[in-house]
This record gives structure tokens, sequence and C-alpha cells, in this order.
């Protein structure tokens, strides 16, 4: 039986689901991308399958998913259906016809990760979906120096939690910088924020939010510039245990290699 591949691409706000992938007796994006195809479709002869698997609360701007179907559809007719059907804090944005050489785990993705935070005087609590808040004062200018240092080809084994045993921990990541946050604004957000922005071809398990714990750790001199550089070389193996809240965690951008 011929099967008809599409992906879809979507974004939502994460602050009410617990992830990406489904789980028993919790409300997760996947759980709710099925439910609402379940209807769309009028049947439930389909398969989905996401690009990544997101952690509890984190969000996407650009997010995807690959559906398998039986039968061709109507894109434009589908979308807007699915759209319509869908929480108000899921989007999807495009569907595309893709062929059975089309793998969404294993084709080739660029992935570009925002971690929103703030810290000094605390916010307006509604930021608290997109942003995370960090008590007392941060030394800004060494976490910008700090985050420079993740650039490059390193030994990730310290920023990844229960990998498995083939898991490679040698990555490049191709952007690792802090900025002033220009890229969401909201009336109730503080008048200056911070955004860490990464990219990398892929990334394992909380490594972004690692990465962002190691930073906020700098940024408070509890370590060094030095601790990173080592943290780095594969070296040690103890995994940090300072993990950034998923909350301030979106994923921004989803590029495919095909």
């Amino acid at each position: 039986m011929k099967t008809y591949y599409y992906l879809i691409h979507i974004q939502y706000l994460g602050f009410r689901f617990h992830g990406w992938q489904k789980q028993p007796n919790l409300k997760t994006i996947h759980l709710m991308v099925d439910k609402t195809l379940l209807f769309a479709l009028g049947h439930d002869r389909f398969k989905t399958m996401g690009s990544s698997r997101t952690d509890s609360k984190v969000s996407a701007n650009h997010g995807a998913f690959e559906l398998f179907l039986e039968k061709p559809i109507a894109m434009d007719e589908f979308l807007q259906t699915f759209n319509s059907n869908l929480p108000n804090d899921i989007r999807a944005i495009k569907i595309e016809e893709v062929d059975e050489k089309f793998n969404i785990i294993q084709t080739p993705k660029l992935k570009t990760y925002l971690y929103l935070f703030t810290f000094g005087e605390k916010p307006h609590p509604f930021s608290a979906a997109m942003m995370t808040y960090f008590k007392g004062n941060l030394d800004l200018e060494l976490m910008k120096q700090g985050a420079t240092q993740f650039e490059g080809q390193h030994n990730f084994v310290k920023y990844c939690t229960k990998p498995s045993p083939n898991t490679n921990f040698n990555r490049e990541v191709t952007i690792c910088r802090i900025t002033e946050n220009t890229t969401y604004t909201a009336n109730f957000f503080p008048e200056t924020s911070y955004a860490l922005e990464i990219q990398s071809m892929g990334f394992m398990r909380y490594q972004v939010r690692l990465i962002m714990g190691q930073l906020i750790r700098l940024g408070r001199h509890e370590i060094d510039l030095e601790t990173i550089s080592e943290s780095l070389t594969g070296n040690d193996h103890t995994a940090l245990d300072q993990i950034a809240p998923g909350s301030g965690l979106i994923l921004q951008n989803l590029e495919f290699d095909f």
C-alpha cells in the first residue's frame, strides 16, 4: 500500500504542556496534535513523528512533525481545518509533501534555540511563560565571554542528562552568544531582557539548559572561565546538576537539508 508523506511546520507555547513526547496521564504537544488530527482527518489511519523532543514548558517558534497517510490530502484545506481545531497555544504554519527518502529524525537539520532571561528587579508574572527570572545581579559581560567558549567543536559529555550508551558527545556549536532580547516583546516584559542564542546540527537532552545553568553560575561568580573551558575537554564525565528552567527555552528555528 502506498504511503503519503507530509512535513507540517508548527509553533507552540509550551508553558502548560509536559513537552512534546506522549506520556501517560500528561498533556503533551504530541498528544494534542494527534487528537486534533483524529478529528480533522476523520479516521485514525495515520502516524506522526516529531523532529525533536522538547522538554516540559519549552516553546517552539518553529518546530515540525512528519505525517504518514494512506491517502493523499488537499493540503490547503487540511491545514485550515487542522488549525481551526488545534488549541490556541498551538498553530500549524505550513505543510509540504515529502517522499519516502525523507526521514524527519535522520535528515540533517540546523536548530537554533533562544533562552530568554532577566535579572535584577522581579518582572511581571505574565512573563514567566516565556522568560526565566534569575534572582540577584549577574555579571553579564563575563557571561558573554563564557558563551563564546561553547562555540566550535567540543566534547559535551558534561552537558547531557542520561545519555544512551552510543551517544556521540563530540558536537559542533556554530553560534553561542548572549545579546539583549529584541526578538520577543510584550508590555509586561521587563524593560531590558536578554537572550542566549545557540545553534547546532543537534543537541542532546538538556544540553542547552545545562549550558545556560553554567552561564548563570559564571554570572554569579560561582565558577570562572577556566572552569567552562575545562568542562568542554571531555576529561571529566561528572554530569552537571544546575539545569536552567524549561520555560525560558524556545526552539526558534529549524532548517532541514533536503
